[in-house]
């Protein structure tokens, strides 16, 4: 079939996690056999599955002032590709996913187009930048959202909002809570269930990799030092390659002795015992897991200054597993705070505090009924036929 005799569809996932929740809904499309055109934004897997890629999310996925401004013209000329496209063959709808900064101008551009706009994956906006509210109302139809408080801010501002529940919970599997399939898994990496292991979870941007790495590196240093047996795992993100991975670490001369893994996150972060992770969707990912962390996040210093002066003082919280348990349930350092030495310490405690470890594991276990239940994908996908 000619994709042009199609529904065309405009989709933008430009970050990891939103590829990844992009990549079910392609899936569930083809499994409900709706026969449609996708393009726009998304991952080489994404692609894969038939999208018409006019920008690629392993690009795409900055962050930071300086970062933006060196991808600008890049990025730039996507959202100058997306919007001629939708010009000369309007799609049915545009479902945008998170990456605010991109994703509400290109809303702005739909609009005039009188294309209709369903967002998924809300911008923070009930955390910070509650001014952008505004925007959303103006250009975005409809909010399809993960979080239940999210639902209740959208609801106060007169918007048309659905509680659609977290799509990684259609990610976890029975078999990743037994000690049968631990073993089975670590065993690959010539692990033992005995073994105590720490893994690291860097970021899935570039720019995360360039000012998280190099300090998780030297904290596990430090704590393998202190104890030898201690193995250390390093966990890729879906946006780079083992060899793009191997590169980064050829930049830092520590001597680790660490295990890279490249999986599906989950089957990756059931195999640690506790997580240094940058802040993100990963803690969720780790949360859901009931994986103990420790949360960090670095940035270049111009964009660090920027955010602390604009919204420090708003923000009690910025890992978003303890946003959603209501409380700091897991350590979080950021910028100047982040260091191998207060990393050390946090992680020390638990490691070889079991009661402490039982403590943060109980907190954890609360991720999972605050999030819903399983059928995320389904219920946005129901929501996206009306527009069809």
């Amino acid at each position: 079939m000619n994709p042009s005799s199609k529904s065309e569809i405009l989709i933008v996932a430009a970050e990891a996690s939103s590829s990844l929740y992009a990549q079910r809904i392609l899936s569930e499309f083809s499994l409900q056999k709706i026969d449609c055109h996708f393009w726009g934004v998304g991952s080489k897997e994404m692609e894969n599955q038939g999208l018409d890629r006019l920008g690629c999310s392993e690009d795409m996925a900055v962050v930071g002032i300086k970062e933006v401004m060196t991808h600008y013209k890049d990025i730039k000329a996507v959202l100058n590709k997306i919007v001629e496209r939708a010009k000369q063959n309007p799609p049915k709808f545009a479902l945008l996913l998170d990456y605010p900064e991109f994703n509400l101008k290109l809303a702005k551009e739909l609009k005039k187009l009188n294309i209709p706009v369903i967002y998924y994956i809300s911008p923070q906006v009930w955390a910070w930048r509650t001014s952008r509210i505004k925007i959303i109302k103006k250009y975005v139809d409809k909010m399809l959202v993960l979080f239940p408080f999210e639902k209740e801010f959208y609801e106060k501002n007169e918007m048309d909002v659905k509680f659609v529940g977290h799509p990684l919970l259609d990610e976890i599997h029975e078999r990743f809570f037994t000690h049968e399939y631990l073993s089975e898994q670590r065993q690959k990496f010539g692990l033992s269930l005995t073994d105590k292991v720490l893994a690291l979870m860097p970021g899935s941007r570039k720019s995360e990799i360039e000012y998280n790495l190099e300090t998780q590196i030297k904290t596990a240093a430090i704590l393998k030092k202190e104890d030898p047996s201690l193995k250390v795992m390093i966990f890729v993100a879906p946006t780079f390659t083992v060899e793009q991975f191997k590169m980064f670490l050829q930049n830092y001369n520590i001597s680790v002795g660490y295990i890279i893994v490249k999986q599906e996150p989950f089957e990756m972060i059931h195999m640690a015992d506790v997580v240094l992770t940058a802040s993100g969707t990963a803690t969720v990912m780790v949360g859901l897991m009931v994986k103990p962390m420790v949360i960090m996040y670095k940035l270049n210093w111009l964009t660090a200054f920027i955010f602390k002066f604009l919204v420090g003082q708003k923000i009690k919280l910025f890992g978003m597993i303890n946003i959603l348990l209501g409380k700091k349930v897991c350590d979080e350092f950021f910028q100047s705070e982040a260091t191998p030495e207060n990393l050390s310490k946090s992680l020390r405690v638990l490691l070889y505090d079991k009661a402490e470890y039982q403590i943060k594991s109980m907190e954890l276990k609360r991720t999972h009924s605050i999030l819903g239940s399983k059928g995320a994908t389904e219920r946005v996908v129901e929501s996206l036929k009306a527009y069809i």
